[in-house]
């Protein structure tokens, strides 16, 4: 029951009062999100609730983020270039005034580089995923997808007409046996993955799915959305450094991360980009990023193509915290720059976070739903700008401070 300004006493609604004891049971579980208080972003910290943090929660994986020296000159040249610095806003969709020029250059940038026929940029990862497959598919098709595949990718999936499956994570054996089943029984049967998986960090086995798409006919998408940046002798993501690009129908991948922008883009065969243009939804009905976003996004791209030392170091980090939180009884799956730390109860992932913080890192709690009952975890986004006493500090505290 509430009091209205004037004193009058006003009934609640039964969703105001179902929705307040499911806050009240996550705070009981210690599953209750708040935003953070971010503020400035100084090379790697980060400023959260006042104090300077190492930031260890952050995708910006070769630190382009951070570099104000780039940012700086590309400012700099806008400003030289004598031509309309790229507006904040377009206005409306791409199909109407929102096509700017700078679309299309960042498009034959990013077909170029992967070699493709195609590119296609969109507003962000979660527009891609949610797009893509119903655009595609109708209902005499199945799509076959990885059990710990992104919600993005999901929520596409149930958006869909089309049937689906949701394969044991990882296991190439059991997605065989879906395509075996499948045989003869639909127009078109689709494979999605990521290649780098969010939350436990580790790698699809990308060349044995190459070999089920093309022994089974079927397509495959493969996001990239945490491969990009981190792999490949470009940047290009999993499917660059294994040499298998080629052989994917649509490679997914986003800026938002190690490319240190905002929307997404996917590489494909010239036919289907025309396809999404007239029928993906989520491409038609927003209005486009603004021009100055696709500008800093191509300025992006081509930094990163060049940023092989910077992997490099990525992957050395990587491996020296993985190693030394194992070597200390830990529970680390995974094997790229995400570097889970599996602590079992959301309490002690809560504790460990807020040990963290008091000695000076950010890194966050990742718990139920996002993660199954009884795994909540430590995440680490690790970035190139790192130094190798920071991992050396982190696993020090670990250590000393588990739960």
């Amino acid at each position: 029951m509430n009091v209205t300004g004037d004193g009058a006493r006003a009934v609640s609604m039964p969703v105001e009062e179902e929705i307040a004891r499911e806050l009240d049971a996550l705070k009981a579980r210690q599953r209750y999100r708040v935003l953070p208080d971010i503020g400035a972003r100084a090379g790697r910290f980060i400023e959260v609730g006042g104090r300077q943090l190492l930031n260890l929660s952050s995708n910006d994986y070769l630190g382009i983020g951070a570099d104000r020296e780039l940012l700086d000159s590309w400012l700099q040249r806008l400003e030289d270039s004598g031509l309309d610095a790229p507006a904040f806003t377009s206005a409306s969709s791409r199909l109407l005034t929102g096509n700017h020029p700078l679309y299309g250059e960042l498009e034959r940038a990013i077909a170029g580089a992967y070699g493709s026929e195609a590119a296609l940029v969109f507003n962000s990862g979660y527009h891609a995923n949610t797009g893509i497959l119903p655009a595609l598919c109708n209902r005499h098709d199945l799509i076959l997808c990885d059990r710990l595949n992104h919600a993005s990718i999901i929520d596409g999936i149930r958006i869909a007409e089309a049937e689906y499956r949701r394969y044991r994570h990882a296991d190439m054996d059991h997605l065989e046996e879906l395509l075996d089943a499948a045989t003869g029984r639909y127009r078109q049967v689709f494979l999605v993955t990521e290649s780098v998986f969010s939350m436990d960090g580790d790698l699809v086995d990308l060349r044995r799915l190459v070999d089920l798409k093309k022994r089974y006919g079927a397509f495959l998408i493969v996001d990239e959305a945490h491969g990009v940046g981190a792999y490949g002798p470009k940047g290009l993501g999993l499917s660059e450094e294994l040499g298998l690009s080629g052989d994917i129908d649509i490679v997914v991948g986003t800026f938002g991360k190690a490319f240190a922008s905002a929307g997404a883009y996917a590489v494909m065969r010239g036919i289907f980009r025309e396809y999404l243009v007239n029928t993906m939804r989520t491409l038609i009905f927003t209005t486009a990023l603004p021009p100055v976003s696709v500008g800093w996004s191509l300025e992006t791209f081509r930094r990163q193509l060049g940023m092989q030392e910077a992997r490099a170091h990525l992957r050395v980090l990587s491996s020296k915290l993985r190693d030394g939180l194992r070597s200390a009884g830990f529970d680390v799956p995974g094997q790229s720059q995400i570097v889970p730390v599996v602590l079992g109860e959301d309490r002690n992932a809560v504790a460990m976070a807020g040990a963290l913080r008091q000695e000076g890192f950010h890194a966050l709690p990742v718990r139920p739903p996002t993660v199954p009952e009884n795994s909540a975890r430590m995440r680490f986004s690790l970035r190139a700008d790192l130094l190798i006493e920071d991992i050396d500090a982190l696993v020090e505290t670990m250590v000393r401070r588990r739960p």
